[in-house]
Protein backbone atom coordinates (compact mmCIF):
# COMPACT_ATOMS: atom_id res chain seq x y z
CA UNK A 1 0.00 0.00 0.00
CA UNK A 2 2.75 2.11 0.70
CA UNK A 3 4.82 1.70 -2.43
CA UNK A 4 1.38 2.62 -4.42
CA UNK A 5 0.85 5.71 -2.52
CA UNK A 6 4.30 6.53 -3.41
CA UNK A 7 3.46 6.12 -6.88
CA UNK A 8 0.61 7.60 -6.54
CA UNK A 9 1.63 10.77 -5.21
CA UNK A 10 4.60 10.83 -8.02
CA UNK A 11 2.54 10.55 -11.04
CA UNK A 12 0.09 13.32 -9.95
CA UNK A 13 3.15 15.52 -9.24
CA UNK A 14 5.03 14.45 -12.22
CA UNK A 15 1.14 15.21 -14.74
CA UNK A 16 1.52 18.77 -12.74
CA UNK A 17 4.68 19.41 -13.33
CA UNK A 18 4.36 18.47 -17.45
CA UNK A 19 1.19 20.51 -17.63
CA UNK A 20 3.27 23.33 -16.03
CA UNK A 21 5.78 22.91 -18.88
CA UNK A 22 2.94 22.51 -22.15
CA UNK A 23 2.54 26.25 -21.23
CA UNK A 24 -0.74 25.55 -17.80
CA UNK A 25 -1.02 27.99 -15.20
CA UNK A 26 -0.95 27.39 -12.10
CA UNK A 27 -5.08 26.99 -11.12
CA UNK A 28 -4.90 24.65 -14.71
CA UNK A 29 -2.08 22.68 -13.43
CA UNK A 30 -3.50 21.90 -10.24
CA UNK A 31 -6.95 21.13 -11.58
CA UNK A 32 -5.29 18.46 -13.30
CA UNK A 33 -3.09 17.45 -10.96
CA UNK A 34 -5.85 17.05 -8.67
CA UNK A 35 -8.63 15.34 -11.23
CA UNK A 36 -5.57 12.89 -12.12
CA UNK A 37 -5.12 12.16 -8.28
CA UNK A 38 -8.83 11.06 -8.29
CA UNK A 39 -8.42 8.66 -11.02
CA UNK A 40 -5.30 6.92 -10.16
CA UNK A 41 -5.85 6.49 -6.72
CA UNK A 42 -9.52 5.24 -7.45
CA UNK A 43 -7.35 3.00 -9.52
CA UNK A 44 -4.69 2.23 -6.98
CA UNK A 45 -7.62 1.82 -3.95
CA UNK A 46 -10.57 1.39 -5.35
CA UNK A 47 -12.31 1.20 -1.74
CA UNK A 48 -10.49 4.65 -0.80
CA UNK A 49 -12.18 6.03 -3.90
CA UNK A 50 -14.48 8.84 -2.07
CA UNK A 51 -11.63 9.77 0.76
CA UNK A 52 -9.60 10.92 -2.70
CA UNK A 53 -12.87 12.88 -3.92
CA UNK A 54 -13.46 14.28 -0.89
CA UNK A 55 -9.65 15.66 -0.33
CA UNK A 56 -9.00 16.46 -4.25
CA UNK A 57 -12.48 19.18 -3.91
CA UNK A 58 -10.90 20.49 -0.54
CA UNK A 59 -7.37 20.91 -1.97
CA UNK A 60 -9.10 22.45 -5.05
CA UNK A 61 -11.22 24.44 -2.64
CA UNK A 62 -8.30 25.58 -0.31
CA UNK A 63 -6.15 26.76 -3.16
CA UNK A 64 -8.92 28.67 -5.07
CA UNK A 65 -8.80 26.80 -8.31
CA UNK A 66 -12.42 26.77 -7.88
CA UNK A 67 -14.90 28.50 -5.13
CA UNK A 68 -17.63 27.20 -3.70
CA UNK A 69 -20.39 28.21 -6.05
CA UNK A 70 -19.09 27.11 -9.28
CA UNK A 71 -18.62 23.40 -6.87
CA UNK A 72 -22.11 23.07 -6.72
CA UNK A 73 -22.99 24.46 -9.90
CA UNK A 74 -20.54 21.46 -11.83
CA UNK A 75 -21.46 19.01 -9.34
CA UNK A 76 -24.55 18.20 -11.54
CA UNK A 77 -26.95 17.46 -8.83
CA UNK A 78 -29.73 17.73 -11.71
CA UNK A 79 -28.01 13.69 -12.82
CA UNK A 80 -28.32 13.09 -8.98
CA UNK A 81 -31.62 13.55 -8.32
CA UNK A 82 -32.57 11.77 -11.63
CA UNK A 83 -30.79 8.65 -10.38
CA UNK A 84 -31.96 8.67 -6.99
CA UNK A 85 -35.55 8.84 -8.26
CA UNK A 86 -34.45 6.01 -10.68
CA UNK A 87 -33.25 3.95 -7.83
CA UNK A 88 -36.07 4.36 -5.87
CA UNK A 89 -38.69 3.05 -8.97
CA UNK A 90 -36.46 0.37 -9.29
CA UNK A 91 -36.08 -0.50 -6.06
CA UNK A 92 -40.21 -0.85 -6.02
CA UNK A 93 -40.21 -3.27 -9.28
CA UNK A 94 -37.49 -5.20 -6.88
CA UNK A 95 -40.22 -5.45 -4.01
CA UNK A 96 -43.21 -6.09 -6.47
CA UNK A 97 -41.49 -9.25 -8.02
CA UNK A 98 -40.98 -7.72 -11.52
CA UNK A 99 -37.69 -10.00 -11.84
CA UNK A 100 -39.50 -12.99 -10.56
CA UNK A 101 -41.78 -12.49 -13.06
CA UNK A 102 -39.19 -12.37 -15.71
CA UNK A 103 -37.65 -15.37 -14.67
CA UNK A 104 -41.28 -17.31 -14.55
CA UNK A 105 -41.70 -16.02 -18.05
CA UNK A 106 -38.37 -17.47 -19.48
CA UNK A 107 -39.17 -20.84 -17.75
CA UNK A 108 -42.56 -20.95 -19.69
CA UNK A 109 -41.15 -20.89 -23.01
CA UNK A 110 -42.03 -23.96 -24.82
CA UNK A 111 -39.30 -26.62 -25.59
CA UNK A 112 -36.63 -24.39 -23.97
CA UNK A 113 -33.72 -25.33 -25.33
CA UNK A 114 -30.45 -24.05 -24.57
CA UNK A 115 -29.57 -21.94 -28.03
CA UNK A 116 -32.98 -20.53 -26.91
CA UNK A 117 -31.96 -19.56 -22.96
CA UNK A 118 -28.75 -17.70 -24.21
CA UNK A 119 -31.17 -15.54 -26.80
CA UNK A 120 -33.32 -15.02 -24.46
CA UNK A 121 -30.94 -14.06 -21.52
CA UNK A 122 -28.64 -11.63 -23.87
CA UNK A 123 -32.31 -10.22 -24.90
CA UNK A 124 -33.39 -9.69 -21.31
CA UNK A 125 -29.87 -8.31 -19.84
CA UNK A 126 -29.76 -5.70 -22.97
CA UNK A 127 -33.10 -4.93 -22.31
CA UNK A 128 -33.44 -4.49 -18.55
CA UNK A 129 -29.83 -2.54 -18.82
CA UNK A 130 -31.59 -0.14 -21.49
CA UNK A 131 -35.27 0.36 -18.62
CA UNK A 132 -33.79 0.45 -15.15
CA UNK A 133 -29.42 -0.18 -15.28
CA UNK A 134 -26.89 -2.48 -15.68
CA UNK A 135 -26.17 -3.01 -12.20
CA UNK A 136 -30.04 -4.07 -11.11
CA UNK A 137 -30.55 -5.63 -14.09
CA UNK A 138 -27.35 -8.21 -13.59
CA UNK A 139 -27.75 -8.87 -10.07
CA UNK A 140 -31.66 -10.33 -11.29
CA UNK A 141 -30.66 -11.93 -14.73
CA UNK A 142 -27.84 -13.99 -12.70
CA UNK A 143 -29.85 -14.84 -9.62
CA UNK A 144 -32.14 -16.54 -12.38
CA UNK A 145 -29.31 -18.01 -14.21
CA UNK A 146 -28.33 -19.50 -11.16
CA UNK A 147 -31.36 -21.08 -10.33
CA UNK A 148 -31.96 -22.39 -13.67
CA UNK A 149 -27.90 -24.26 -13.85
CA UNK A 150 -28.39 -25.51 -9.93
CA UNK A 151 -32.20 -27.07 -11.65
CA UNK A 152 -30.19 -28.93 -14.32
CA UNK A 153 -27.14 -29.18 -12.90
CA UNK A 154 -24.72 -27.34 -14.96
CA UNK A 155 -21.62 -24.69 -14.47
CA UNK A 156 -23.42 -21.12 -14.48
CA UNK A 157 -20.34 -19.44 -15.64
CA UNK A 158 -20.61 -19.35 -18.88
CA UNK A 159 -24.29 -17.90 -19.25
CA UNK A 160 -23.13 -15.48 -16.41
CA UNK A 161 -20.20 -13.97 -18.99
CA UNK A 162 -22.73 -14.00 -21.72
CA UNK A 163 -25.55 -12.21 -19.37
CA UNK A 164 -22.67 -9.99 -18.44
CA UNK A 165 -21.62 -8.91 -21.59
CA UNK A 166 -24.91 -8.29 -23.23
CA UNK A 167 -26.02 -5.89 -20.45
CA UNK A 168 -22.92 -4.11 -21.07
CA UNK A 169 -24.54 -3.50 -24.47
CA UNK A 170 -27.22 -2.94 -23.89
CA UNK A 171 -26.65 -0.44 -21.58
CA UNK A 172 -25.49 1.80 -24.56
CA UNK A 173 -29.18 1.60 -25.90
CA UNK A 174 -30.75 4.21 -23.92
CA UNK A 175 -30.15 7.48 -21.16
CA UNK A 176 -31.19 5.13 -18.61
CA UNK A 177 -28.78 1.94 -19.05
CA UNK A 178 -26.06 3.70 -17.64
CA UNK A 179 -25.14 6.42 -15.46
CA UNK A 180 -22.65 8.27 -18.41
CA UNK A 181 -25.87 8.06 -20.62
CA UNK A 182 -27.62 10.43 -17.89
CA UNK A 183 -24.31 12.17 -17.81
CA UNK A 184 -24.02 12.85 -21.55
CA UNK A 185 -27.40 14.01 -22.27
CA UNK A 186 -27.66 16.30 -19.72
CA UNK A 187 -24.48 17.77 -20.52
CA UNK A 188 -24.75 17.32 -24.68
CA UNK A 189 -28.47 18.43 -25.09
CA UNK A 190 -29.22 14.72 -26.88
CA UNK A 191 -32.81 13.80 -25.92
CA UNK A 192 -34.20 10.20 -24.97
CA UNK A 193 -35.71 10.37 -28.33
CA UNK A 194 -32.35 10.81 -29.95
CA UNK A 195 -30.77 7.94 -27.97
CA UNK A 196 -34.21 5.95 -28.81
CA UNK A 197 -33.18 6.82 -32.93
CA UNK A 198 -29.64 6.42 -32.94
CA UNK A 199 -28.29 4.55 -29.89
CA UNK A 200 -30.94 1.84 -29.47
CA UNK A 201 -30.10 0.87 -33.57
CA UNK A 202 -26.94 0.27 -33.35
CA UNK A 203 -27.37 -1.43 -29.88
CA UNK A 204 -29.65 -4.11 -31.47
CA UNK A 205 -26.92 -4.65 -34.08
CA UNK A 206 -24.28 -5.22 -31.77
CA UNK A 207 -26.39 -7.73 -29.62
CA UNK A 208 -27.33 -9.58 -32.76
CA UNK A 209 -23.96 -10.11 -33.84
CA UNK A 210 -22.94 -10.53 -30.27
CA UNK A 211 -25.29 -13.97 -30.00
CA UNK A 212 -23.61 -14.89 -33.18
CA UNK A 213 -20.52 -14.57 -31.44
CA UNK A 214 -21.44 -16.78 -27.82
CA UNK A 215 -23.67 -19.19 -29.58
CA UNK A 216 -20.10 -20.32 -31.26
CA UNK A 217 -18.05 -19.66 -28.41
CA UNK A 218 -19.68 -21.54 -25.59
CA UNK A 219 -20.87 -24.00 -28.47
CA UNK A 220 -20.03 -26.83 -25.58
CA UNK A 221 -21.48 -25.41 -23.08
CA UNK A 222 -25.10 -24.74 -24.44
CA UNK A 223 -24.73 -28.39 -25.97
CA UNK A 224 -24.64 -29.35 -22.20
CA UNK A 225 -27.11 -27.40 -21.33
CA UNK A 226 -29.63 -28.73 -23.54
CA UNK A 227 -28.58 -32.17 -23.28
CA UNK A 228 -30.09 -31.94 -19.73
CA UNK A 229 -33.04 -29.66 -20.62
CA UNK A 230 -34.17 -33.16 -22.33
CA UNK A 231 -33.17 -35.62 -19.56
CA UNK A 232 -34.83 -33.42 -16.96
CA UNK A 233 -38.53 -32.20 -19.58
CA UNK A 234 -40.70 -30.01 -18.22
CA UNK A 235 -39.78 -27.19 -16.06
CA UNK A 236 -43.10 -26.79 -14.11
CA UNK A 237 -41.26 -28.22 -10.38
CA UNK A 238 -38.97 -24.67 -10.88
CA UNK A 239 -41.99 -22.73 -11.95
CA UNK A 240 -43.71 -23.42 -8.72
CA UNK A 241 -40.34 -22.36 -6.58
CA UNK A 242 -40.51 -19.36 -7.70
CA UNK A 243 -42.24 -16.48 -5.69
CA UNK A 244 -43.97 -14.07 -7.43
CA UNK A 245 -46.20 -11.46 -5.24
CA UNK A 246 -49.55 -10.34 -5.73
CA UNK A 247 -50.67 -9.30 -9.46
CA UNK A 248 -52.64 -6.14 -8.92
CA UNK A 249 -49.04 -5.00 -6.65
CA UNK A 250 -46.98 -5.80 -10.06
CA UNK A 251 -49.08 -4.19 -12.46
CA UNK A 252 -49.56 -1.13 -10.55
CA UNK A 253 -46.08 -0.98 -10.38
CA UNK A 254 -44.92 -1.76 -14.01
CA UNK A 255 -47.80 0.68 -14.67
CA UNK A 256 -46.10 3.83 -12.68
CA UNK A 257 -42.71 2.58 -14.10
CA UNK A 258 -44.10 2.70 -17.68
CA UNK A 259 -45.62 6.30 -17.49
CA UNK A 260 -42.35 7.38 -16.03
CA UNK A 261 -40.81 6.20 -19.22
CA UNK A 262 -43.29 7.66 -21.57
CA UNK A 263 -42.77 10.80 -20.21
CA UNK A 264 -38.95 10.48 -20.17
CA UNK A 265 -39.09 9.43 -23.79
CA UNK A 266 -41.41 12.66 -24.59
CA UNK A 267 -39.44 14.98 -22.18
CA UNK A 268 -38.21 17.00 -25.49
CA UNK A 269 -41.55 17.54 -27.19
CA UNK A 270 -43.08 18.38 -23.57
CA UNK A 271 -40.33 20.98 -22.88
CA UNK A 272 -41.15 22.84 -26.23
CA UNK A 273 -45.06 22.40 -25.87
CA UNK A 274 -44.71 23.66 -22.33
CA UNK A 275 -41.72 26.44 -22.67
CA UNK A 276 -39.56 24.85 -19.83
CA UNK A 277 -35.95 25.05 -19.87
CA UNK A 278 -34.22 21.68 -21.92
CA UNK A 279 -33.92 18.79 -19.63
CA UNK A 280 -35.97 19.81 -16.98
CA UNK A 281 -39.00 17.27 -17.84
CA UNK A 282 -35.91 15.00 -18.27
CA UNK A 283 -34.73 15.56 -14.81
CA UNK A 284 -38.01 16.01 -13.01
CA UNK A 285 -39.82 12.85 -13.75
CA UNK A 286 -38.51 10.20 -11.85
CA UNK A 287 -38.50 12.44 -8.63
CA UNK A 288 -42.26 12.92 -9.24
CA UNK A 289 -42.36 9.10 -9.85
CA UNK A 290 -40.64 8.41 -6.88
CA UNK A 291 -42.46 10.70 -4.65
CA UNK A 292 -46.01 8.98 -5.24
CA UNK A 293 -44.23 5.39 -4.88
CA UNK A 294 -43.35 6.57 -1.42
CA UNK A 295 -46.31 7.76 -0.62
CA UNK A 296 -48.10 4.51 -1.87
CA UNK A 297 -45.54 2.65 -0.11
CA UNK A 298 -45.04 5.05 3.05
CA UNK A 299 -44.05 1.76 5.43
CA UNK A 300 -41.11 1.33 3.36
CA UNK A 301 -40.27 4.74 1.99
CA UNK A 302 -37.70 5.28 4.28
CA UNK A 303 -36.22 1.42 3.22
CA UNK A 304 -36.28 2.33 -0.33
CA UNK A 305 -33.82 5.77 0.17
CA UNK A 306 -31.53 4.57 2.79
CA UNK A 307 -31.27 1.05 1.75
CA UNK A 308 -31.94 0.91 -2.19
CA UNK A 309 -30.50 4.26 -2.78
CA UNK A 310 -26.86 4.21 -3.34
CA UNK A 311 -25.32 7.23 -1.61
CA UNK A 312 -21.80 6.01 -1.18
CA UNK A 313 -21.65 6.00 -5.16
CA UNK A 314 -23.46 9.37 -5.63
CA UNK A 315 -21.46 11.35 -3.31
CA UNK A 316 -18.67 9.86 -5.35
CA UNK A 317 -19.83 10.81 -8.85
CA UNK A 318 -21.26 14.85 -7.19
CA UNK A 319 -17.70 15.11 -6.04
CA UNK A 320 -16.14 13.52 -9.24
CA UNK A 321 -18.41 15.98 -11.34
CA UNK A 322 -17.40 18.95 -9.36
CA UNK A 323 -13.39 18.29 -10.12
CA UNK A 324 -13.70 17.92 -13.80
CA UNK A 325 -16.06 20.84 -14.11
CA UNK A 326 -13.05 22.57 -12.76
CA UNK A 327 -10.83 21.76 -15.61
CA UNK A 328 -13.40 23.56 -17.40
CA UNK A 329 -13.44 26.45 -15.30
CA UNK A 330 -9.81 26.79 -15.58
CA UNK A 331 -9.70 26.38 -19.12
CA UNK A 332 -7.39 23.82 -18.82
CA UNK A 333 -9.60 21.51 -21.44
CA UNK A 334 -9.36 24.55 -23.49
CA UNK A 335 -6.06 23.83 -23.90
CA UNK A 336 -5.92 20.02 -24.11
CA UNK A 337 -9.09 20.79 -27.52
CA UNK A 338 -7.11 22.77 -29.06
CA UNK A 339 -3.90 20.69 -28.87
CA UNK A 340 -6.17 17.43 -30.30
CA UNK A 341 -7.89 20.02 -33.13
CA UNK A 342 -4.38 20.85 -34.55
CA UNK A 343 -3.22 17.24 -34.31
CA UNK A 344 -6.71 16.08 -36.35
CA UNK A 345 -6.98 18.92 -38.56
CA UNK A 346 -10.32 20.01 -37.72
CA UNK A 347 -11.27 16.42 -38.96
CA UNK A 348 -14.23 15.25 -37.39
CA UNK A 349 -13.80 11.46 -38.70
CA UNK A 350 -10.45 11.50 -37.05
CA UNK A 351 -11.66 12.94 -33.48
CA UNK A 352 -14.59 10.64 -33.62
CA UNK A 353 -12.41 7.54 -34.27
CA UNK A 354 -10.14 9.01 -31.35
CA UNK A 355 -12.24 9.74 -28.50
CA UNK A 356 -14.52 6.11 -29.72
CA UNK A 357 -11.11 4.09 -28.81
CA UNK A 358 -9.76 5.94 -26.30
CA UNK A 359 -13.13 5.80 -24.19
CA UNK A 360 -13.11 1.85 -25.31
CA UNK A 361 -9.76 1.14 -24.36
CA UNK A 362 -9.82 3.69 -21.41
CA UNK A 363 -13.30 2.06 -20.19
CA UNK A 364 -11.43 -1.56 -19.83
CA UNK A 365 -9.07 -0.78 -17.04
CA UNK A 366 -11.32 2.36 -15.06
CA UNK A 367 -14.16 3.21 -14.53
CA UNK A 368 -16.21 4.56 -17.13
CA UNK A 369 -18.17 7.40 -15.65
CA UNK A 370 -14.97 8.78 -14.18
CA UNK A 371 -13.58 8.53 -17.89
CA UNK A 372 -16.71 10.20 -19.34
CA UNK A 373 -16.47 13.17 -16.92
CA UNK A 374 -13.61 13.69 -17.79
CA UNK A 375 -14.01 13.80 -21.73
CA UNK A 376 -17.19 15.82 -21.47
CA UNK A 377 -15.52 19.46 -20.91
CA UNK A 378 -12.79 18.76 -23.78
CA UNK A 379 -15.71 17.71 -26.09
CA UNK A 380 -17.22 20.67 -24.61
CA UNK A 381 -14.52 22.72 -25.93
CA UNK A 382 -14.90 22.00 -29.94
CA UNK A 383 -16.63 24.49 -30.13
CA UNK A 384 -16.95 24.99 -34.28
CA UNK A 385 -17.11 21.31 -34.97
CA UNK A 386 -20.09 19.32 -35.02
CA UNK A 387 -20.23 17.43 -31.64
CA UNK A 388 -22.84 14.88 -32.35
CA UNK A 389 -20.95 12.07 -33.65
CA UNK A 390 -18.18 12.60 -30.72
CA UNK A 391 -21.29 12.56 -28.00
CA UNK A 392 -21.99 9.26 -29.80
CA UNK A 393 -18.58 7.78 -29.63
CA UNK A 394 -17.86 8.90 -26.30
CA UNK A 395 -21.40 6.55 -25.19
CA UNK A 396 -20.40 3.59 -26.91
CA UNK A 397 -16.75 3.74 -26.06
CA UNK A 398 -17.37 3.77 -22.47
CA UNK A 399 -20.20 1.37 -22.34
CA UNK A 400 -18.73 -1.20 -25.37
CA UNK A 401 -15.48 -1.11 -23.80
CA UNK A 402 -16.62 -2.14 -20.30
CA UNK A 403 -16.70 -5.83 -21.96
CA UNK A 404 -13.33 -6.18 -22.63
CA UNK A 405 -11.79 -7.29 -19.24
CA UNK A 406 -12.69 -8.69 -16.05
CA UNK A 407 -12.91 -4.98 -13.80
CA UNK A 408 -14.61 -3.09 -17.05
CA UNK A 409 -17.97 -2.62 -15.61
CA UNK A 410 -19.27 -1.94 -12.53
CA UNK A 411 -21.74 -5.21 -13.80
CA UNK A 412 -18.56 -7.03 -14.38
CA UNK A 413 -17.49 -6.57 -11.19
CA UNK A 414 -20.87 -6.87 -9.38
CA UNK A 415 -21.63 -10.48 -11.56
CA UNK A 416 -18.14 -11.99 -10.90
CA UNK A 417 -18.36 -11.19 -7.18
CA UNK A 418 -21.89 -13.02 -6.85
CA UNK A 419 -20.15 -15.87 -8.70
CA UNK A 420 -17.51 -16.40 -6.11
CA UNK A 421 -19.61 -15.58 -3.16
CA UNK A 422 -22.36 -18.03 -4.16
CA UNK A 423 -20.39 -20.62 -6.20
CA UNK A 424 -16.82 -20.25 -5.04
CA UNK A 425 -16.23 -20.04 -8.56
CA UNK A 426 -13.29 -17.28 -9.16
CA UNK A 427 -12.56 -16.34 -12.76
CA UNK A 428 -8.86 -15.30 -13.98
CA UNK A 429 -8.36 -12.73 -16.05
CA UNK A 430 -7.24 -15.60 -19.60
CA UNK A 431 -10.50 -17.07 -18.82
CA UNK A 432 -12.47 -13.72 -19.70
CA UNK A 433 -10.07 -11.57 -22.38
CA UNK A 434 -10.63 -14.02 -25.19
CA UNK A 435 -13.96 -13.56 -25.46
CA UNK A 436 -14.27 -10.29 -23.74
CA UNK A 437 -11.71 -8.79 -25.89
CA UNK A 438 -13.62 -10.40 -29.71
CA UNK A 439 -17.13 -9.05 -28.10
CA UNK A 440 -15.50 -5.50 -27.45
CA UNK A 441 -13.48 -5.05 -30.41
CA UNK A 442 -16.29 -6.63 -32.87
CA UNK A 443 -18.85 -4.12 -31.13
CA UNK A 444 -16.80 -0.96 -31.23
CA UNK A 445 -15.86 -1.89 -35.13
CA UNK A 446 -19.69 -1.78 -35.96
CA UNK A 447 -20.46 1.62 -33.84
CA UNK A 448 -17.38 3.40 -35.56
CA UNK A 449 -18.45 2.38 -39.07
CA UNK A 450 -21.48 4.03 -38.31
CA UNK A 451 -20.55 7.13 -36.64
CA UNK A 452 -18.72 7.63 -39.80
CA UNK A 453 -20.82 6.14 -42.88
CA UNK A 454 -24.27 6.62 -41.82
CA UNK A 455 -25.66 10.42 -42.10
CA UNK A 456 -27.65 10.43 -39.36
CA UNK A 457 -24.91 11.03 -37.53
CA UNK A 458 -23.29 13.56 -39.09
Amino acid sequence: MIKKLLLLISICLAIGFAGSCMGLNFHQATAVSIFSSSIVGTLFFWNFRLTFAFLGTSVLLITQTIDVDNVIKFSSLEVIFFLIGMMVLVALLKNSGFFAWILSLILRIRNLSGAKFVVMISVISALLACAVDEVTSIIFVVAAIFEICDYFDVDPTPFLIISVLATNIGSSGTALGNPIGILIASKSGLTFEDFLLKAFPIMIVCLFIFVLIVRVWYKKAISELNRKMKEYGDNEILIKLISVPPEKELKISLAIFGVTLLFISLHHRLELLWGVKTNTILLTVPLISSGLVMAWKHQKARQFIERDVEWWTLLFFMLLFAQAGTLKYTGATDVLANRLVTLAGNSTTFLTGLILWVAAIGSSVLDNVILVAAFIPVIQSFRDLNLQPLWWALLFGGCLGGNITLVGSTANIVALGILEKEKNIHLTFLSWIGIGLTVGVITTCIVWAALIFLPIYK
